[in-house]
């Protein structure tokens, strides 16, 4: 009924634009602007981009940079995510993540250049952010396929092009931008400006028969995150009384954040052209970049009274406003220590042995690695368990719609003084089978030796990812004149893939140890600010400078904790595509039918390697061995049928069958069964919140499939003008998921280890329950995802001459979906709503954009550096340039220069996250806005 009244309100729409185009058509010549004046800056861009849609035989949407090294938006994920039917997502403040069609990124093939291309994210989704505006020309988003596409995609394909230097006029550019984050740095560590740097080149030699473009560029972004998060929400924690059985937050991880990332990047076409009918190409691509920041707050429980005597105020599913009746708190300093590097290489001949047939020859490597560490180190008023630690932290907190606020702390943590490195809380279980960690000579609190509970004062997470990609491609197009059929093109396509993942991580021991210290006066960098919580000024201290210098003892939780070996995985696939695509084109009756046909192949080997780990006798990790795999092939058929009606009039059909390979991560053969020995775990008996959890994965799952049905309606009433309205279909025939039961732990139990100790190390409390959660991943799911896309592009001049100059672009989706079992499509918000308003005229130049999607299923790591799925609410974000090219004024030396300044998120937009079963907010991030002050010189 939702997407009837969408379609109804949609067609309207059309309806309306449709009578303002005709108005426009008919509208006194004057109007159209004269052909030989040239149009640059959006305007050109926005042409460019129709051309490219308006020829094309399929579904697809284009972006095309203003000049070069100048997109329409700031970073290509930003432009891309403004495309009708598409959808940015926000990552530690960056439009990195793409969703097509309510798909998101893992479920879209993305090309450079015509060749699959691997990101240096977790998955095989690439992170769109990676690339610089500068290296990319246009950018098509294919939504129907064509059968000759490298890589496809249940959502699409994203392809990303550079440029052909024998095709492009001469260049010479340089680009700086000054970056000013509006939200100040609360790390008196970490900058909250930055800047942006690139050069730009293109040129012809040898009578045009030899093109070389280079681009280099250098950034350094920062970011500022208020971050709110809390574990999870608790029904039991209140067990009598009027509150009881009402959700109650049980704990909170909540800090200052800032991140700075810093990328370097150097790309370059060589292209050769010596004959007409013979053309050589290699293209490089080389980034380099790495995203550090530091995490500076709070993590702790919020217990409160049993009886719910000490809730101040609540609705009738949750506590709203409660006392706490104490936590020991732990100050967590968390650095974040991320570095990777690409490089690609591709090279591809193109030789005509006769006028009618064509050959091509593509070979690519690409390969990434990369290395994300992500360090905890635990601060507080002393090591749990000793006589001096310090007395329990008592807050009151709020709940409101961005989470938690506190006031009224019994205690403080921004003095030196009284901060002390080591573990306040006894979270070292893990730790019991080091031998000198247990029973020291020095006596806690609660009468018994300080051990290996109270050990852990810190943790080390390092994820290692490394992924090659080699390829081989031959084509042989036919040409037919006089003929139904236009083109043949035959051909295939050899990969070999590789993608592996170590998960290490280390436990950390202070120096101290089995007392504790003050933070070394070499490592102190001042307070952090955390007061917009209510949780006042920290002590700000070098961690990782710490943790390098070694100070802390490492022990190594491959050895300790089975779900690292659990997920250190290796996975190798080789595919063959063959593939045929006929192109056709006819007249009847004064309406050109063309389009095209074809069928792919795919031949896939798949074969992975990882491990079973569990923990034995010995309290050691037992990690075997296990390899697994499939071979399987599948056959997709394309059709893209289009009927030009004539005055800018066309009509699109489509129906294919389209496919994206599993997920790397389900792919992992291996297992582990996990014990989390924290209190709050231990003594809860719901299985989903209790101690015990487990993971397997599956080598032998088969791809993503679906059906999909398309039609378009398209109306170009100008060359810079058109509307459009879209309606899709996806038949999902074979979708893999994640799938958690409750499963029975009793098997694994170990006395005297599967435990958790009190703080102060007097009490042992053994597990409420032997019931958890076992995910596992299958197949075979069905689903159906089905929307209506309406888009136009209106430049007011063409309506009315006085408006010259002002126009707008926008579009709308509606999708509705989901998959069998009840669960969301990853990726698919139901309403996606993108605007710009601009004006262009005389070299002054202004626009506001506004991008809006509803809430949305996604995912994000979790424990143990792994990935977990999250709901992410919807958001609204507004945008705004104005910029001034000096290429129309007099001055000889300054008719090179263009000069903007940007405002990003100007509504302060948030990041929400929300809980499935309470809708209560889990997460919170404020990025604040964000300022740039660009300065761009043509030097020709």
């Amino acid at each position: 009924m939702k997407l009837q009244k969408s379609l109804a309100c949609s067609t309207a729409i059309i309806a309306l634009m449709s009578h303002g185009a005709a108005f426009a058509q008919v509208a006194p010549q004057p109007t159209a602007a004269p052909a030989d004046i040239v149009v640059t800056g959006m305007r050109a861009s926005l042409e460019r981009a129709q051309a490219v849609k308006q020829k094309s035989a399929g579904v697809v949407e284009a972006l095309s940079s203003e000049d070069i090294g100048k997109l329409p938006q700031s970073s290509v994920a930003d432009s891309l995510g403004r495309l009708a039917g598409l959808a940015g997502e926000r990552r530690a403040g960056r439009v990195s993540g793409i969703s097509v069609r309510g798909f998101r990124e893992d479920f879209v093939g993305t090309t450079m250049n015509g060749r699959e291309l691997i990101g240096i994210g977790d998955n095989r989704g690439v992170e769109y952010d990676l690339y610089p505006s500068e290296i990319i020309d246009t950018a098509v988003v294919y939504k129907t396929p064509n059968a000759d596409l490298s890589a496809m995609g249940v959502g699409g394909t994203v392809d990303m092009r550079t440029i052909h230097p024998l095709e492009h006029k001469r260049t010479l550019v340089v680009n700086g931008t000054f970056e000013q984050n509006g939200q100040k740095s609360k790390n008196p560590d970490f900058k909250d400006n930055g800047y942006r740097v690139a050069l730009s080149f293109s040129d012809k030699f040898a009578n045009d028969t030899i093109g070389v473009a280079l681009t280099a560029a250098t950034t350094s972004s920062p970011t500022q995150d208020q971050y709110f998060s809390v574990w999870g929400y608790d029904k039991g924690a209140i067990s009598s009384g009027a509150n009881a059985g009402k959700y109650a937050p049980a704990g909170i991880d909540i800090s200052s954040r800032s991140r700075l990332l810093k990328r370097d990047t150097l790309a370059g076409v060589l292209e050769f052209k010596p004959a007409e009918n013979f053309t050589a190409m290699v293209d490089a691509l080389y980034i380099n970049f790495a995203d550090q920041g530091i995490s500076r707050g709070f993590v702790e429980a919020l217990p409160i009274a049993s009886d719910g005597s000490t809730v101040i105020s609540s609705n009738a599913t949750a506590i709203t406003s409660a006392r706490t009746t104490g936590f020991n708190s732990v100050l967590r300093t968390d650095p974040l220590d991320k570095k990777g590097k690409l490089t690609s290489f591709g090279g591809n001949l193109k030789y005509d042995p006769a006028p009618d047939l064509h050959l091509s020859l593509d070979v690519a490597h690409s390969e990434s690695t990369k290395r994300d560490t992500r360090a905890e180190s635990y601060a507080g008023l002393g090591r749990a368990g000793l006589t001096t630690q310090g007395p329990n932290n008592i807050r009151t907190y709020n709940y409101g719609d961005n989470g938690l606020t506190f006031s009224n702390s019994s205690q403080s943590f921004d003095n030196y003084n009284t901060v002390r490195l080591a573990g306040p809380q006894s979270w070292g279980g893990s730790l019991s089978p080091i031998a000198a960690l247990n029973q020291t000579a020095v006596i806690g609190a609660g009468g018994q030796p300080i051990g290996f509970a109270q050990a852990q004062d810190g943790f080390l997470n390092t994820a290692i990812f490394d992924e090659n990609l080699d390829s081989l491609r031959f084509a042989v197009q036919k040409d037919y004149e006089d003929s139904f059929i236009k083109h043949v093109n035959l051909g295939v396509r050899y990969s070999d893939h590789k993608k592996s993942k170590a998960n290490q991580g280390y436990f950390l021991t202070a120096s101290t140890y089995p007392l504790d210290g003050a933070i070394p006066t070499s490592a102190r960098r001042g307070v952090a600010d955390v007061n917009w919580a209510g949780l006042g000024n920290v002590v700000a201290y070098d961690a990782l400078g710490l943790i390098n210098s070694n100070f802390y003892t490492r022990y190594d939780a491959a050895s300790l904790e089975p779900d690292r070996m659990g997920d250190t995985y290796s996975i190798r696939e080789k595919v063959w595509q063959p593939f045929i695509k006929a192109d056709f084109e006819k007249e009847f009756g004064g309406v050109r039918m063309f389009g095209n046909v074809g069928l792919q192949g795919v031949i896939t080997s798949q074969r992975a390697s990882g491990f079973n780990s569990v923990i034995g006798s010995n309290q050691l990790d037992i990690a075997t061995p296990i390899n697994d795999g499939a071979n399987y092939a599948r056959v997709l058929p394309s059709l893209n049928l289009n009927f030009d009606l004539g005055s800018g009039h066309t009509v699109r059909f489509a129906a294919s069958k389209v496919n994206s390979r599993p997920r790397i991560d389900y792919l992992n053969p291996g297992s582990s069964v996990k014990f989390r020995n924290n209190v709050a775990n231990v003594t809860n008996t719901d299985p989903g919140l209790g101690p015990w959890v487990s993971t397997s994965g599956n080598a032998q799952l088969r791809p993503y499939e679906a059906n999909q049905f398309d039609a378009s309606y398209e109306y170009y009433f100008a060359r810079d003008g058109f509307i459009s309205i879209s309606a899709f279909y996806k038949d999902l025939v074979n979708w893999n998921v994640a799938t958690t039961t409750v499963r029975d732990f009793t098997q694994f139990y170990i006395p005297g280890y599967h435990q958790a100790v009190s703080s102060d190390g007097s009490t042992i409390y053994t597990p409420a329950t032997f019931k958890g959660l076992n995910t596992t991943y299958t197949g075979g799911l069905k689903g159906q995802v089905k929307g209506i896309e309406i888009q136009a592009s209106l430049p007011f001049g063409r309506f009315v001459h006085a408006l010259d100059g002002f126009g707008i672009v926008g579009g709308a989706a509606f999708t509705d979906g989901g998959l069998k079992d009840g669960t969301d499509v990853p990726g698919l918000s139901k309403r996606v709503f993108q605007l710009t308003g601009f004006f262009e005229k005389g070299g002054f130049s202004a626009r506001a954009s506004i991008n809006n999607r509803s809430k949305w299923l996604s995912e994000d790591r979790g424990g143990s550096n792994t990935i977990s799925p999250v709901n992410r609410a919807g958001q609204t974000l507004v945008d705004a340039q104005i910029g001034f090219d000096f290429k129309k004024t007099d001055i000889a030396y300054l008719k090179g220069l263009r000069i903007s300044v940007q405002a990003q998120n100007l509504t302060d937009q948030k990041d929400t996250y929300t809980d499935t079963a309470s809708g209560l907010v889990t997460r919170v991030e404020t990025f604040g806005r964000n300022f740039l002050l660009n300065l761009t010189y043509s030097f020709f």
